[in-house]
Parts: structure tokens; C-alpha cells; sequence
């Protein structure tokens, strides 16, 4: 007997948040375990839907670029159980490096979109202070060293640099245009929080510090909300960032000021099918329409997009000229600027609010944390179609869209 096919059916966002994004090392996060961070957005999410019952929620699935120490042992489950969700509720961690968190989203979507799920949690959290960006023991491949491009890109930060000057250079970015994208990064964040823009993607975070008072030993505790993202800088100029000096190439053209800031943090987005939606009077948020991935060339990781985008806008059946709002990971200015030129995208529409640059990289966070910051934007701007995109180190782009409903 033939079973009849199953309709694609439409995945919905019906709630969406992240923590602000800390300094790594030095910033307020840096003695919060990601679990922890995890753990607090998955709550918070849930709570921005009090009809949902968490009986009905089949999975969460989470992306974390280096998963291992503090983020390692599958730390999809281990954030379900310390966010109190129901024992029933599954995890699992994905890794695509950069665009680990995005993933997280489209497998959730898709889980949703085939009819295997009604209700999924998608996330994505990263601890840069805890974690280094190559984990504790790194142990590459003997073959990649035959190839000294693509050892480059495997994942460290310093050979992540060097292909960001190999675009800089393919593509004749100049330092100045760099500096200047970063200082508009920079800007564009303050504004936005000071106009407030970022509240509603924001849940606050408590953070506790520990002081010794070396004549008594007794270890003082005190805490503190914190609601904004850390690395924004209002004293930043495009004249003291061209005073940096390049850190990848003697002569190059990246610098630590127009490149990623390392960070911490998490994002959570409560997904459900239409069904869902009826069943507990849920209020759709956005629609997820499409995503793609692609492979390019790992010693120019950088210009991902360039490819992932179109790819994206062929399968949601759309122009790129339909996209209202574009959150593309400034992993560098250097490959941002050539993504910008190559496909011709409206400056005025990427990065509204600040990227990477000024607002911090978590890695396999970042994309659930942009995919909240677009979908609220949608809402907040009565725009349509937002996207979020990114490189991915050894050679990859990504690229979701979201339509606001």
C-alpha cells in the first residue's frame, strides 16, 4: 500500500531572544560557563510563550563552535536540563564554526517543515573566555599540512586573519575603507542602544562577582544585571583605528579594530508549526523561508556569502532587492566589504544596527543571536524579509531568511 506524501509545511518563530555579548576574557561574562548562558535564554524564550505546554517541545538543538570544556558533552542537553525543561525534551549540539547557531535554526525548521516536529527550540551559545578558539588540544589533520592554503583556514585565529588579507587583496579593499566600516559598526551600535533598539531581542543576565578580602579570607559576592552588549565604543575614531597596527601580515591591512571582537554569549528561538500555533494560541513572530550553505575556497573563507546568498534567495524565490534587512557577520571588514561590492548589496540595509565589529562574535552563537536580532527588527521596522548570512572558517557561507508574519 502506498502511504500518502506529507505536505512541506511552514516552520514559525514564536519567540526569540539572546543575552547581551560580553567582552571575552576581560568582560562580564568571562566567569559565566555557556551552559549557564544556555540554560538562561532557553527559560527566557520559553517564557515569552506561557501558553505553550513544554511537554510539547521534541527538541533543542544548539550550535557552538568549539564544543568541548565547559560547552562540550553535548551541551544542547546538558542547557535543557539546567533550564528546568521536561526530561522528555531531547538535545542535540551542531557545529558549523560561525554558522553553527543559523544551522541550529534551518534543522529545527526543517524538523518542523517535514512534519516530524511540531515545537522546537533552536540555540546557540559560545564561552570565547573559557573556550579558546582552537579548544584546549587541538589536533589537526597531518594531511592538511600538504596544502599550506587550507591550513590557513582550519580554524585558528591567526591563519582566520591571513585569509581576510588574501581578500583584502583579491578584492582591493583598502585599509581606510576597513576603518571606516568598522567605525560605522561601532556607531551605528551606540545609537542603537541608546535608542533602545536592541530591548526586546535582550533577555538581562545576572552576573555574580567574586572579590577576596586577603586580611579577613572571607570571599565577597556581589551581582549586577547586565542588559547591553560590552563592545561597542563610544571613544572609537576612525583616526585611532588607523593607527592600529596589522596583526596578521607585515604589511597587510587587518587590524585587531576592523576585525571581529572575540566574545561570550547565547541565543534562543522557540519554533512551531501552524498546528502548534492554533493548538496554544501562539503568536507567530516570522516565518523561516529558506537557507543554504556553500563551500568556497578555505584560504579565502571570507567571500562565503557571496555564494550562500543567492543560493538562499533561489530556493525562498525571491530578489535580493525583497530583502529589507541584512545581518552579515562582520567576521573582518575586509570580507564583508568585498561581499557588499561583489553582489551589490544597499549599504543601508546591512548591518542597521552594528555587526561584529562593535557588537561581538561568539561563534557558534552568533547566527541564533542574529536571527533574534532580525526577526525583532522585522516587527519593530514593519519590514518583510530579513537575512542573516556569514562566513565560515575552513571555507564555507551561510545564509537564512525570515519573513515577518
Amino acid at each position: 500500500m502506498e502511504l500518502p506524501m506529507k505536505q512541506i509545511q511552514d516552520a514559525y518563530i514564536v519567540a526569540a531572544t539572546r543575552t547581551p555579548i560580553g567582552r571575552s576574557h576581560r568582560g562580564y561574562f568571562r566567569h559565566t560557563r555557556p551552559d549557564d548562558l544556555l540554560a538562561t535564554v532557553l527559560r527566557s524564550a520559553l517564557a515569552q510563550v506561557p501558553g505553550l505546554d513544554p511537554q510539547a517541545v521534541e527538541d533543542v538543538i544548539c550550535g557552538c563552535a568549539i564544543p568541548e570544556a565547559q560547552q562540550g558533552l553535548n551541551v544542547a542537553r546538558i542547557g535543557a536540563v539546567l533550564a528546568g525543561l521536561p526530561k522528555s525534551v531531547g538535545g542535540i549540539t551542531v557545529n558549523r564554526f560561525c554558522a553553527s547557531g543559523l544551522s541550529a535554526v534551518q534543522m529545527a525548521a526543517d524538523r518542523i517543515r517535514v512534519g516530524e516536529a511540531d515545537v522546537m527550540i533552536a540555540a546557540g551559545t559560545e564561552s570565547m573566555s573559557m573556550v579558546p578558539m582552537m579548544g584546549n588540544s587541538p589536533s589537526l589533520s597531518p594531511a592538511i599540512f600538504s596544502n599550506p592554503q587550507d591550513l590557513e583556514s582550519y580554524g585558528i585565529a591567526y591563519g582566520m586573519g591571513l585569509t581576510a588579507e588574501k581578500v583584502a587583496r583579491q578584492w582591493k579593499v583598502s585599509r581606510e575603507a576597513q576603518d571606516e566600516f568598522a567605525y560605522r559598526s561601532h556607531m551605528k551600535a551606540l545609537a542603537a542602544m541608546k535608542a533602545g533598539e536592541f530591548s526586546d531581542e535582550i533577555t538581562p543576565v545576572e552576573v555574580a562577582e567574586r572579590s577576596v578580602d586577603l586580611e579577613s579570607a572571607q570571599v565577597a559576592v556581589s551581582t549586577r544585571t547586565v542588559n547591553l552588549d560590552e563592545g561597542a565604543r563610544p571613544d572609537t575614531t576612525v583616526e585611532g583605528l588607523g593607527k592600529l597596527k596589522t596583526v596578521f601580515a607585515a604589511r597587510g591591512t587587518v587590524t585587531a579594530g576592523n576585525s571581529s571582537q572575540t566574545s561570550d554569549g547565547a541565543g534562543a528561538l522557540v519554533l512551531a508549526s501552524e498546528a502548534a500555533v492554533k493548538r496554544f494560541g501562539l503568536q507567530p513572530l516570522a516565518r523561516f523561508v529558506s537557507f543554504a550553505a556553500r563551500g568556497v575556497p578555505p584560504h579565502i573563507m571570507g567571500i562565503g556569502p557571496i555564494e550562500a546568498i543567492p543560493a538562499a534567495l533561489r530556493h525562498a524565490g525571491l530578489r535580493q532587492d525583497d530583502i529589507d534587512w541584512v545581518e552579515l557577520n562582520e567576521a573582518f571588514a575586509a570580507q564583508s566589504l568585498a561581499v557588499i561590492d561583489t553582489l551589490g548589496l544597499d549599504a543601508a540595509k546591512v548591518n542597521p544596527m552594528g555587526g561584529a565589529i562593535a557588537l561581538g562574535h561568539p561563534l557558534g552563537a552568533t547566527g541564533a543571536i542574529r536571527a533574534a536580532t532580525v526577526v525583532h527588527a522585522l516587527r519593530r521596522k514593519n519590514l518583510k524579509y530579513g537575512m542573516v548570512t556569514m562566513c565560515v572558517g575552513m571555507g564555507q557561507g551561510a545564509a537564512g531568511i525570515f519573513e515577518r508574519v
